[in-house]
């Protein structure tokens, strides 16, 4: 069976919880969010890498800081620039994959110190089938010893190249829960290498990521996780329904539904999450 681990996309939201934070909802101050947030989970999906105006301000001591704020079997998965996925399409004639290697180099204080998770490369939704080209030989020129992961948004993708292209370089799909149904095959348990990975988006059909999942839409998930465990080394799961503190009370939810014994500051934590969202959502019904 292999190993589970369960967080959020995302850490960094020091708002208030009306304007779409985790203050309240989850952390008590603004003070160190990285390190109160390693104390409740093991792993957390890091965006803000993809973002050119946030990743350019990145330098390595920027991860080195970050190794030095969570526990040493913390683990942070990173999303590549968009530069490269978005903007460049993963050409090498546009030298994507210099940029990839400059990623790789910054983020390496997390591969150094055995934090590093998944590397993921989310497509653009108007990155189709038709580019397959681009991505097969951009994955043909991956450096090994790294867990990668490709997630595809477009629905031309539902054919069966890529699924063994992916294996052929073992790279991961990512499969994601959203409410868009031409993306409904991507919630399908499909094994490409020997890791797992699960982005759960949230169902809300403008914003999704204002979405808190019900226990009973969460349950199928179930299943798949059981088979998806055995059949790889590493299964890890982000919710990205970061919207209001959403994302934290499900992911301590599900981490109870798939078995694990929380903590007593974890379920204090989830018990918070939960007392905090129906009250504002009983507030804002009544308003």
């Amino acid at each position: 069976m292999g190993e589970l681990l369960i967080g959020c996309s995302g850490w960094s939201y020091p708002q208030k919880q009306e304007d779409g934070g985790w203050m309240g909802v989850f952390y008590p101050s603004k003070e160190k969010l990285l390190a109160y947030f390693s104390q409740i989970f093991k792993t957390v999906e890091m965006d803000s890498t993809f973002y050119e105006k946030f990743y350019n301000h990145m330098s390595k001591g920027t991860f080195w800081g970050m190794t030095k704020a969570t526990p040493e079997d913390f683990q942070f998965s990173v999303k590549v620039p968009e530069t490269i996925t978005h903007k460049k399409k993963m050409d090498l004639n546009q030298n994507a994959f210099v940029d990839l290697e400059d990623f790789l180099e910054k983020i390496s204080p997390l591969k150094t110190t055995n934090k590093l998770g998944a590397i993921i490369f989310q497509l653009a939704p108007s990155f189709t089938v038709d580019d397959f080209k681009n991505v097969e030989s951009f994955l043909d020129r991956l450096p090994a010893g790294y867990d990668y992961a490709v997630e595809f948004r477009h629905g031309s993708w539902q054919t069966e190249g890529p699924w063994e292209m992916l294996k052929h370089y073992n790279v991961s799909t990512t499969i994601t829960d959203s409410p868009d149904p031409k993306l409904a095959f991507l919630s399908n348990p499909v094994v490409t290498t020997d890791h797992s990975i699960i982005r759960m988006h949230g169902r809300h059909k403008g914003y999704w990521y204002n979405y808190l999942y019900s226990k009973q839409e969460l349950e199928p998930w179930l299943e798949k996780v059981e088979e998806l465990r055995t059949k790889t080394k590493a299964l890890r799961i982000y919710f990205n329904n970061h919207y209001g503190g959403k994302a934290v009370a499900n992911a301590l939810q599900f981490r109870k539904m798939v078995g694990e014994e929380l903590t007593r500051s974890e379920a204090k934590a989830l018990e918070k999450a939960e007392e905090y969202i129906s009250r504002t959502t009983e507030q804002r019904t009544l308003t």
